[in-house]
């Protein structure tokens, strides 16, 4: 096929999949009977985003020496932007040129840039890469988010700026939503002083957990970037922990660092307990690691009700998501999919092979939910809309 030809191909099935997605709605499947003066909210959450060599390569217009990363979201923009709020784990620093890919990550901000324009309100910062320019990555990252307008939280240039910013509360739709995030270590490097970077340590999070129920928030959700690199099941210290934080009042707790999905868990709410969430690693949402299981990730989407008596989730659903990087115009380009939009339609890709790969990515990643997941459910497009399967 032409280079002009495939072009065209690619211009169409863009065209009919942005089509689709922006006439796409979710559709809920509660238990709940909600009086319709009932608030509420929707939150989505998406796992690592990182920053290889290649990445930066594809994003870069080397006649003006600038970078873009917009179109990489192109395919997920509508599902992101469908949430009400919606976060993510960044996994780079944004230390300045020249940029670099692992092991030490520093990112064009046109990167942060780009997730605000794909939707994404908040980004996460405390991570195992968080302080791997040192100083100038510490405070480039922070200044740099500040300067797009992005919520962040994680990482902090001194201790007044933790004390007086974290924990970090959203306001949204009526609801009050207390952020805490926090990372296992930081590959070894120190973080240099008075930078912080939130480590996870029981009587560090015990003490934040009880500042933000000062605030009364309405929802706490506990982002921690943890658990064994490539493993598919969480470890006993994942759930031992999970139990912990669930014990002091969190409701949500959603993973990253595994680069590959781990299992989602609604425990309904009862006599004893309110409804509790846990997602135990997201895997990856954007990146260039390509081994089986690690070139892709889910979404997970919690819906909150809120009346005079109670706030309680009344929907949760994921999504599979696939990055694809066919090579446009002698370049590998990336693109996050939402698999179930395309699963149906091979003409869409270049290669045959991309599709098989994506293929294999969704059959794993369902045979592992199917089994191991407790009260959820994969969003599914169903033509028209997306809805619970």
């Amino acid at each position: 096929m032409t280079v002009a030809k495939e072009k065209n191909n690619l211009r169409l099935t863009d065209g009919l999949a942005i089509l689709l997605f922006l006439t796409c709605i979710v559709l809920p499947s509660s238990g709940q009977e909600n009086d319709s003066r009932d608030l509420k909210i929707s939150l989505l959450f998406m796992g690592d985003i990182m920053g290889h060599d290649e990445q930066i390569w594809s994003a870069e217009d080397r006649q003006t020496s600038t970078y873009s990363f917009d179109t990489v979201f192109k395919y997920i923009r509508p599902v992101i932007s469908d949430s009400d709020l919606a976060f993510a784990n960044f996994e780079v620093t944004l230390a300045g040129p020249p940029y670099k890919g692992y092991p030490r990550f520093t990112s064009p901000s046109a990167l942060a840039s780009a997730c605000k324009n794909a939707g994404i309100d908040c980004l996460v910062t405390a991570n195992n890469h968080a302080a791997d320019h040192g100083i100038s990555g510490l405070k480039g990252t922070v200044m740099r988010l500040d300067s797009i307008g992005i919520a962040h939280t994680g990482t902090f240039t001194d201790q007044i700026s933790r004390n007086s910013q974290y924990p970090l509360i959203l306001k949204k739709n009526g609801f009050s939503i207390a952020l805490l995030n926090y990372t296992y270590g930081t590959n070894g490097i120190k973080v240099p002083p008075p930078f912080i970077v939130n480590m996870l340590d029981k009587s560090l999070i015990t003490g934040d957990i009880l500042k933000a129920k000062k605030s009364n928030p309405d929802i706490m959700v506990l982002f921690l970037h943890w658990g064994t690199e490539y493993d598919t099941i969480p470890s006993g210290l994942q759930v031992q922990l999970a139990d912990y934080f669930f014990s002091l009042g969190i409701d949500l707790i959603i993973g990253s660092h595994p680069h590959v999905i781990q299992k989602m868990i609604w425990s309904k709410r009862d006599s004893l307990h309110k409804d509790r969430v846990v997602a135990y690693s997201l895997g990856n949402f954007l990146s260039n690691q390509r081994k089986p299981k690690t070139d892709g990730g889910s979404m997970v989407r919690v819906e909150f009700t809120k009346n005079d008596k109670s706030v309680f989730i009344s929907n949760t659903g994921y999504y599979l998501t696939w990055v694809y990087t066919p090579i446009v115009d002698y370049r590998k380009k990336f693109f996050i999919l939402p698999c179930s939009a395309f699963e149906n339609n091979p003409q869409f890709f270049k290669n045959h092979a991309d599709f098989i790969r994506m293929k294999e990515f969704i059959d794993g990643s369902r045979t592992l939910l199917h089994t191991q997941n407790t009260n959820f459910r994969e969003n599914i497009f169903s033509g028209y809309g997306w809805i619970l399967n």
